[in-house]
């Protein structure tokens, strides 16, 4: 593929990348806003019966409410996954990459805003939970950690479908020698007309 073609695919993956990112990062500071501001803390308010209820809690610890007490830790490991997200999408060509970024850099950024700029002060600040679905996680979260949630399950599907961040699979050709080669997919579908 040409250069031009190439720089136009980096281009629009990074927009999504971009968009995606300050989507969630919009959304889950506006519905934490709307919690500290409409909802009594500590108090289950039914949604859809059991099944979903908001519950506003102040968590110190990870996603989910794991590891409780750790807030430094956890604001070092999401300032280390924010700085690599942002260097790492200079290779980005795929458009599933780029949703697999925007909602991991969303969610990260929404869960580390709180941690700097939350009670009780800068780098242990608690991040705001509400989202409560005992049947489903006996834990309570927000829209940030089910963005980072999301973003692992779509990496896991790039991974097994052998999708690399430049674009191009990583397949086992009949005929190849070397199992693995690498081909984008522009690069099988011109093969496939050539009648290879």
């Amino acid at each position: 593929m040409s250069e031009p073609g190439s720089a136009g695919r980096r281009r629009t993956a990074i927009l999504l990348l971009v968009a995606l990112a300050v989507f969630v990062y919009g959304v889950d500071q506006f519905s934490k806003f709307w919690v500290v501001n409409n909802l009594d803390y500590g108090v289950q308010v039914p949604v859809i019966g059991d099944a979903l209820q908001f519950y506003f809690v102040r968590n110190a610890g990870a996603a989910f409410s794991f590891a409780s007490g750790s807030t430094w830790i956890f604001s070092i490991l999401a300032s280390a996954v924010t700085i690599f997200v942002l260097w790492y999408s200079s290779r980005i060509r795929s458009l599933g990459w780029a949703v697999f970024l925007g909602l991991l850099l969303g969610g990260t950024l929404g869960n580390l805003s709180d941690r700097f700029f939350r009670e009780p002060g800068f780098g242990v600040g608690h991040v705001i939970d509400f989202i409560s679905m005992p049947w489903l996680l006996p834990a309570i979260y927000n829209l940030a950690d089910v963005a980072i949630v999301s973003s692992m399950i779509v990496f896991v599907i790039l991974t097994f479908r052998g999708i690399r961040i430049d674009g191009r699979r990583e397949v086992s050709i009949a005929g190849d020698r070397k199992v693995g080669n690498m081909r984008s997919e522009t690069d099988l579908d011109t093969g496939t007309a050539r009648g290879e």
